[in-house]
């Protein structure tokens, strides 16, 4: 405020504090119904896992409370039984190969389906939904029947052809997701000033898909590890770890060995989840830096 004696500063008038907006009931009756609802799936999910990992310690060979004597011997047993191992080898070693093959092949057809325009692009599209719905078990007893009527041995061979078969659509989709979510001016652009195909698809197309390609490459790995159905039928005499687990269930007393390895493979499996989505959360980061055009075609990186 001012005067003819000069200014004359005014006190500062008192804050109010910010009020909180009243909750009506019928919010806080829909947030009880939410957490209720996620606490019953994550319960249902985890529930089993949890149980699992518990009686995996109880010395007893009867899945019963209270515990007869807190052990680590299943897990010793576990880790000494060679047909565990050998499962376990042969699982990763598939699994790994199915998903670098399926990364390639579902990445070659994504683009193929959301960046070229042909005459039975729909129905190439529909073609590769069609194991999605299917039942495995049906596609199991068919590739039975083929692989007799080719007279071709079953091995993890023909168990390694089933998997991608029967995995890269779901790759080819998520790949194909990613791609639709982003214009295809930058790639146009990288083609004007004079990159290559490939240097377009690998300094352009690639980067923005790369969250896409690691969820993808997680569930081809985790797809074909898991497989029971593909497995039983199309591996032959040589078994992947859920398929021994299947053959060792037929025996009660077997059960708590079986209890501890999967335990461990369970917890393998939620570590390698965290890693992969810490992966993809620095993807979408790097993603989010807004480099230039420039920099995507030849690599570089800002300072």
């Amino acid at each position: 405020m001012s005067t003819a004696a000069g200014t004359i500063e005014l006190p500062p008038a008192s804050r109010r504090r910010a009020r909180r907006p009243l909750r009506s009931s019928g919010s806080l009756g829909a947030s009880a119904a939410s957490v209720g609802v996620i606490g019953g799936v994550m319960l249902l999910l985890f529930g089993p896992l949890i149980l699992l990992a518990v009686f995996s310690f109880n010395s007893s060979t009867i899945i019963s409370l209270p515990f007869e004597r807190f052990t680590f011997h299943w897990y010793q047993a576990a880790l000494e039984n060679s047909g565990a191992r050998d499962s376990i080898i042969n699982s990763v070693v598939i699994a790994l190969i199915v998903a670098a093959v399926c990364l390639l092949v579902g990445t070659m057809s994504a683009i193929g389906i959301t960046r070229t325009r042909f005459r039975l692009r729909g129905f190439a599209s529909a073609l590769h939904g069609a194991t999605l719905v299917i039942p495995s078990l049906i596609i199991g007893v068919a590739a039975v029947m083929f692989f007799s009527l080719l007279h071709v041995e079953l091995s993890l061979v023909t168990l390694a052809i089933m998997h991608i078969v029967c995995t890269f659509p779901l790759v080819t989709a998520i790949v194909a997701a990613g791609l639709v979510r982003f214009e295809r001016g930058p790639e146009e652009a990288a083609i004007d000033l004079g990159a290559s195909q490939w240097q377009m698809i690998r300094y352009v197309m690639l980067p923005q898909i790369a969250p896409s390609l690691a969820a993808a490459g997680l569930y081809a790995f985790f797809e074909s590890f898991n497989s029971f159905e593909l497995s039983f039928f199309t591996s032959g005499y040589q078994q992947t770890f859920p398929v021994w687990v299947y053959a060792l269930l037929k025996h009660g007393d077997n059960l708590p060995m079986i209890n501890a390895a999967a335990t461990v493979i369970a917890a393998a499996q939620v570590l390698i989840v965290i890693a992969g989505w810490m992966l993809v959360s620095r993807l979408l980061r790097r993603q989010s830096n807004g480099r230039s055009l420039s920099d995507m075609i030849t690599g570089g990186t800002r300072a």
